[in-house]
């Protein structure tokens, strides 16, 4: 934690990233950063998320998915949240916990705030995951 802020071009990665910071790689006791999970074994698979709302023009609340595996766990994501708009596409990168390859379904959430009108619907037209994606 003594590490942060990261400089302007970025914490240094460790591993397939690495060649990334050719000039930290010079360096004597360089510190190099690895994204983890919080449990074990603290795998995490990057994966690019595209959601394309239906429903209301504009509202306000949050949208989430959550990912379920074929052992029962369950890890929830906030995708976005604010004002929410039919007519934009909301793209977010995601290290999620999760192999893909153990996904057994994802499950859209959408909470509104309460001064949303009671009658408003928000729904997914369109939900792509793009696995393995870099994110920088």
């Amino acid at each position: 934690g003594d590490c942060f802020p990261c400089p302007q071009e970025g914490c240094p990665m460790m591993g397939h990233y690495a060649d990334r910071f050719p000039a930290k790689l010079e360096r004597v006791n360089q510190k190099y950063f690895l994204n983890t999970a919080a449990d074990p074994p603290f795998a995490t698979w990057r994966q690019k998320v595209f959601i394309k709302l239906s429903g209301v023009k504009k509202m306000r609340g949050d949208i989430n998915l959550v990912f379920h595996d074929t052992e029962g766990n369950t890890k929830e994501y906030e995708i976005a949240s604010g004002v929410l708009s039919q007519a934009q596409v909301y793209t977010k990168y995601l290290d999620v916990e999760i192999n893909p390859k153990n996904t057994k379904k994802i499950e859209f959430l959408w909470n509104k705030t309460i001064f949303t009108l009671l009658w408003a619907r928000l729904g997914a037209e369109t939900v792509n995951i793009i696995h393995g994606e870099d994110g920088r």
